[in-house]
């Protein structure tokens, strides 16, 4: 792995395990047995970390909600991109986290947002429309811009909300799969009748996950 890919890993994994604001371009540094002035020599300064963090979380909302062609659809489709939905939360914790905090101190980084979150709101919608078109889920026109956008409100906000309820909640993979519920709560409506019993045992799957362990 190049040194700059290793600051990147590395800073995201001390960024999720401490808190963004808790590290330092010192303390990545350290992490990583090099010397400051060789981190800058790839990054200026925490906030291009954080930015090419960004780039590869983005990157990431792009290829995993790209629909399957609609005759192509299957139930397995559908797990694929919720264990993608857990794998956002899960991979760039601590930016749901302290979300309002990082925007408001970086306002290039407040567009590129913005920008993520419009293709990723197009994106659940032409996902649903394709779950809708291989029979998954019947949902109106009317209703299925808004189910989208509640969608992507809940795994926006599912971090900071547990966050909210408990600051000392410890984000872990089973409180995350509960959010992952929560999306396929919103769905349960819209499921056709025919794969109704499919979409219980998808629920369940996501049950056993979403024990805590112990």
């Amino acid at each position: 792995m190049k040194t700059r890919d290793r600051i990147i890993h590395s800073a995201t994994e001390l960024f999720n395990d401490q808190g963004e604001r808790n590290i330092t371009t010192n303390h990545i540094a350290a992490h990583l047995g090099i010397s400051p002035g060789n981190l800058y020599y790839h990054f200026r300064n925490k906030e291009d970390i954080i930015h090419s963090i960004f780039d590869q979380y983005a990157r990431h909302l792009s290829e995993s909600f790209t629909p399957a062609r609609s005759n192509e659809i299957k139930l397995e489709d559908l797990m694929g991109y919720l264990d993608a939905i857990f794998y956002l939360m899960w991979q760039f914790r601590f930016f749901y986290a302290n979300l309002p905090d990082i925007l408001s101190r970086d306002a290039p980084l407040q567009q590129k947002y913005l920008k993520a979150q419009e293709q990723l709101r197009a994106a659940v919608e032409a996902l649903l429309r394709s779950l809708r078109e291989g029979g998954i889920i019947a949902v109106s026109d009317n209703d299925l811009p808004d189910l989208g956008q509640t969608i992507k409100m809940v795994v926006t906000c599912w971090i900071p909300f547990q966050i909210a309820q408990a600051p000392a909640t410890r984000i872990t993979k089973p409180l995350l799969y509960q959010g992952v519920l929560r999306v396929l709560f919103l769905l349960r409506p819209y499921v056709q009748p025919q794969v109704a019993e499919q979409i219980r045992q998808l629920e369940q799957h996501y049950h056993q996950l979403a024990q805590p362990a112990g």
